[in-house]
């Protein structure tokens, strides 16, 4: 049953309203070929478009009759809107904001207020200790959309051409990828509601996966700056602007961020496992 929360409700109804200025401004200002720019826009009119199918579906009760697992669904956009609007939010002024420009501006503004609306969505949905809910409404579940999301920045920076040379960084990738096709098993099955399709405990499977992903991503840690900046420094026409190598710095952040997310994953699901079931 699911169950409408008023504090929720005003929540994303100021998040359509904001979603809503921001690509406007944007928009208003004019048309770029900036992939960018073209992030940007997509991921204010995306999140504006399901936070309203969102609220159509619960204000007309149809998301009872939706054969998915409606608080795991809403509770993972509410974190992946989060991390999304927190990128364009950072992205947009960088490249496209000045002193004078009046629009863009308020978009950045309208945009940081969003990402604060979609963090205390993502509070205001999280599960309470003690409290039953879904997979991804706990910690664990919200890491797991966040290790998913970090692998597409990752994905976004690789350049085939650099990666192709080297079978250590094939390897790299290799891990990136394996980890975010499980990640987003996870996220799937546990929305569709097919965990019970899991050959064992989905605990204990969820556990041993954790423990290979931090396994995985220590090499990639050591692997991908060591093959990748090794007589490698930065260009010189990269003093004042981006360039494809910044995107290995890029790619040695987020991969180290990971690692630490698994991390925590991994200690949330050892806690879950052998302590939490056992008490």
């Amino acid at each position: 049953m699911v169950t409408l929360d008023v504090r929720t409700l005003v929540v994303r109804i100021l998040e359509v309203v904001l979603t809503c200025i921001s690509f406007s401004l944007v928009a208003s200002v004019g048309h770029s070929t900036d992939s960018f720019w073209t992030w940007c826009m997509f991921t204010w009119c995306f999140c504006f478009c399901v936070t309203i199918l969102i609220l159509v579906l619960e204000l007309t009760s149809l998301s009872e009759k939706v054969p998915i697992s409606w608080d795991d669904f809403t509770t993972a956009f509410a974190m992946l809107a989060t991390l999304m609007v927190l990128a364009a939010s950072i992205i947009y002024p960088v490249f496209f904001t000045c002193s004078t420009c009046g629009r863009q501006i308020g978009a950045t503004v309208t945009s940081c207020l969003a990402f604060i609306l979609y963090a205390v969505e993502v509070g205001l949905t999280r599960a309470k200790p003690g409290e039953i809910s879904g997979f991804l409404s706990t910690v664990p579940g919200l890491l797991k959309v966040l290790e998913a999301f970090v692998a597409c920045i990752i994905f976004i920076c690789l350049d085939y051409n650099h990666f192709s040379r080297f079978p250590g960084l094939q390897w790299c990738v290799a891990v990136y990828s394996i980890c975010f096709i499980f990640a987003l098993l996870v996220i799937v099955f546990t929305i569709c509601r097919l965990l019970a399709l899991f050959p064992a405990s989905f605990d204990k499977v969820l556990t041993v996966c954790n423990v290979l992903a931090v396994l995985m991503y220590i090499t990639a840690m050591v692997i991908w700056p060591l093959y990748s900046f090794r007589n490698n420094p930065r260009p010189s026409y990269c003093q004042n602007l981006l360039c494809p190598w910044d995107n290995l710095v890029v790619i040695t952040f987020m991969t180290s961020f990971n690692l630490g997310t698994y991390l925590a994953d991994t200690v949330y699901s050892f806690r879950l496992v052998f302590f939490i079931s056992r008490s």
